[in-house]
């Protein structure tokens, strides 16, 4: 359907999108259980309207205005900012921020320099096993290491995947706070000119890096297969200058060169290698102990833009807003589906709306499977913060 998307018809789909499916009232409750205890009128919402008109400052105190803007303004993209000590259009040059999503966003451009299928905005069920891996990853670690509950789960549109936390917890973490997180979270540092990029130190590994390596290990040999990360002299020559042990090098290099050009025959064959060295070679191979875990860390470990999670300021695209570009719909998914997830079977604003496409009964259905994915999460948002705050009240009553 992208091949068909025709983003000057949005002005016409979008009122009835908005009217018919966009879902209003779990929207509108998401957002108020992500502003409490403010007003859901001081979350700052954002439209891009026809021509990229910009608006910032908007804000609602219910459905029924939120419907009413919708219809006004029919933004081509709809973005969520962070919660104010006052309406953000009164306040808007000195108004504070009391809280925001702990938020993260993962896209696939970030993975140019390892993905092999695709580049810059396109996509493909190969490239999309690193979202996969990506949500894994992060989703355990935020459950586990952090013990957050409320956690969603959204397709970006086009090109990658959002992450919003909103255990109040996370909804007033400072900028320091949420630092931490993402430094936490982020493995692979360095730019486009530093060759290795990941860098375990030879002590015992740490909980989460074992818990995310054996999540990459259920991916990775088909990861080698559908992107031949060895099967060119030049892809060839990355994997080499992530080794520095110079002897190493030198006996993967003659080793790998002799072979076929499939990746998971060399990977095996690297292994053997270095197995073999770090036998004949004893205590000298701490520098490299972690070697073959550090590269696959590199080539497959989660790339988060950090900026976006450490800032209050950043928006970031709504649920269910329609991305411009491609009129695919922002849906909900479960972390636990996203390996079952079809790029080709996301929906459309053309294929939701047009009764004759032939992937509208199939689309239809996973739109609703995307707002009861939406609203499970809703749902246990609201049950967190009843029982928060039955819980600040006895505390205020003790005291």
């Amino acid at each position: 359907m992208v091949g068909q998307h025709d983003e000057n018809m949005l002005s016409d789909m979008l009122p009835i999108y908005y009217s018919r499916l966009f879902p209003q009232n779990v929207f509108c409750r998401w957002l108020s259980c992500g502003s409490a205890p403010q007003p859901l009128s001081n979350r700052e919402l954002s439209f891009t309207l026809a021509d990229d008109v910009y608006l910032r400052y908007l804000s609602i105190s219910n459905q029924k205005e939120l419907q009413t803007l919708l219809q006004k303004k029919c933004p081509h993209k709809l973005d969520i900012g962070a919660v104010y000590n006052t309406k953000p259009s009164v306040g808007r040059h000195d108004a504070v921020v009391l809280a925001r999503e702990l938020v993260f966003d993962i896209d696939l451009t970030d993975y140019d320099e390892i993905r092999t299928c695709c580049q810059e905005a396109k996509v493909c069920e190969k490239c999309w096993m690193f979202m996969v891996i990506a949500c894994e990853i992060i989703d355990k670690a935020l459950k586990e290491d952090f013990g957050f509950q409320s956690i969603l789960w959204v397709f970006s549109g086009r090109r990658g995947i959002h992450c919003w936390v909103s255990d109040h917890e996370a909804r007033t973490l400072d900028s320091p706070g949420r630092g931490a997180v993402a430094d936490y979270l982020c493995l692979i540092t360095g730019g486009d000119n530093q060759n290795k990029k990941v860098h375990l130190g030879s002590d015992n590994l740490h909980s989460s890096i074992r818990r995310a390596l054996n999540i990459i290990d259920k991916y990775f040999e088909q990861l080698l297969q559908d992107q031949g990360f060895f099967s060119t002299p030049e892809r060839l020559e990355k994997l080499s200058k992530m080794i520095p042990d110079e002897a190493l090098r030198s006996q993967v290099q003659k080793n790998l060169d002799s072979m076929s050009d499939n990746s998971l025959d060399r990977w095996k064959t690297f292994i053997n290698t270095y197995e073999n060295y770090c036998r004949e070679t004893g205590i000298n191979v701490r520098k490299i102990r972690y070697l073959v875990e550090e590269i696959k860390i590199q080539y497959c470990y989660p790339r988060l833009d950090v900026n976006v999670t450490k800032g209050f300021n950043h928006l970031l695209k709504s649920p269910f807003s329609i991305h411009p570009k491609t009129g695919k719909v922002s849906v909900v998914f479960k972390p636990s589906n996203a390996k079952n997830i079809k790029l080709d079977e996301i929906p459309s604003i053309h294929s939701l709306l047009d009764d004759s496409s032939p992937d509208n009964a199939q689309h239809q259905a996973n739109m609703r499977t995307a707002v009861k994915n939406f609203q499970e999460v809703v749902f246990s948002l609201e049950k967190l913060e009843a029982i928060r705050k039955k819980n600040d009240a006895n505390v205020s009553l003790e005291f």
